[in-house]
């Protein structure tokens, strides 16, 4: 009885640029490379192309548990992989598709979710092996860096060595599955998720401990200085801007200080002076609320509701939306009798920046 062996012998450990070992079958990557022209470019066999195809998903597995933590890829003395190849593997790795990102961002990354990848799969049009391995990457990146302080970033690229954007893109999905806010509602599906992600690196340069460098309040707190967390003491505090809106002489100062220096600039000035109260009721609402979890997982919506679809509807084009936000922004340092100037600097900094993302005309 004799028995075939394919057999490949060498020194450096060959990776497939084309990635496709990350996602599909052996069956469906052989047939997108003799679609791709291989057979003919090379003169190989079907047969060849069939081991050579299996010998990198071999290859992959042996690797895969390397790869849920980077730093041990580098150090291993098995597989001899040149560092930029190693670079791009691990890129492979943790790359995802926008499609089930979205689907799955600002969404517990638990068990309860995972179950719904069978669903996810067909509506993405995206392999359930890929969905898995893009949910399973999700939770590792989230689970190793939930308890550390400092830099999200930092801390996310120290541990998984992924490339600075991609490094920041995974920071955003780790702050928006700690926060939960809602990305899934029907008003928010023109949103892509670079369009959250820009958010994203927003409120955690501004809206968390970590952006303000503050000194732990409880030297046993584990929970200080994190950007993943939303500074509370800046949430609380963001109610005293409701005298913005609740004071009748203020509010109407900041409209009359903001038409004064829009009239003739703005080409939906008449709409811009008949809507203005409840623009600006809307965005300082948006801010007192705040401090419930619940306002706070509904920020997104609460904006394109309060802000962007009135704008929306009224037809104002892009730079309109920006002239106005910032007049609306700089007018409030001449309003003699608000008193809390850094606190509206830092709150619409942010939300000034997240509205002309949203804000799609």
């Amino acid at each position: 009885m004799t028995s075939e062996l394919d057999i490949f012998v060498g020194n450096t450990t060959l990776i497939d640029e084309d990635g496709l070992w990350v996602g599909g079958t052996v069956s469906d990557a052989v047939a997108l490379r003799v679609r791709s022209g291989i057979l003919e470019q090379t003169g190989a066999t079907a047969a060849v192309l069939q081991s050579d195809t299996m010998d990198h998903y071999r290859t992959f597995h042996m690797l895969e548990r390397l790869l849920h933590a980077p730093p041990k890829l580098l150090h291993q003395l098995i597989f001899q992989i040149p560092p930029s190849r190693q670079a791009l593997l691990i890129e492979r790795y943790y790359a995802f598709d926008e499609a089930f990102v979205r689907e799955v961002l600002g969404k517990k990354l638990s068990k309860g979710t995972k179950k719904d990848l069978d669903d996810i799969s067909p509506k993405t049009g995206i392999t359930l092996k890929s969905c898995r391995r893009q949910f399973d990457n999700f939770k590792r990146v989230f689970k190793v860096v939930e308890e550390m302080r400092g830099s999200l970033v930092d801390n996310i690229q120290q541990h998984f060595l992924l490339s600075d954007r991609l490094a920041r893109d995974y920071a955003a999905i780790v702050f928006f599955a700690n926060n939960r806010f809602e990305t899934g509602k029907k008003k928010l599906q023109y949103l892509s998720f670079g369009d959250f992600a820009f958010c994203a690196e927003l409120m955690i340069q501004n809206w968390t401990l970590g952006a303000v460098g503050e000194a732990p309040t409880d030297p046993d707190s584990q929970m200080d200085d994190m950007d993943m967390d939303l500074d509370k003491e800046f949430l609380q505090d963001l109610k005293e801007l409701k005298v913005l809106v609740a004071d009748k002489d203020l509010l109407d100062l900041h409209k009359s200080l903001v038409c004064t220096a829009l009239r003739g600039k703005l080409g939906v000035f008449s709409e811009m002076e008949a809507n203005f109260k409840n623009l600006s009721r809307g965005l300082v609402n948006v801010a007192a609320k705040l401090t419930h979890n619940k306002d706070v997982r509904d920020l997104f919506v609460d904006l394109v509701e309060k802000f962007v679809e009135p704008c929306r509807s009224d037809h104002w084009p892009l730079n309109d939306v920006r002239l106005f936000l910032n007049q609306y922004s700089a007018s409030v340092h001449s309003l003699d009798g608000f008193r809390h100037q850094a606190l509206w600097d830092r709150y619409m900094g942010t939300l000034r920046g997240c509205l002309l993302r949203l804000y799609h005309d």
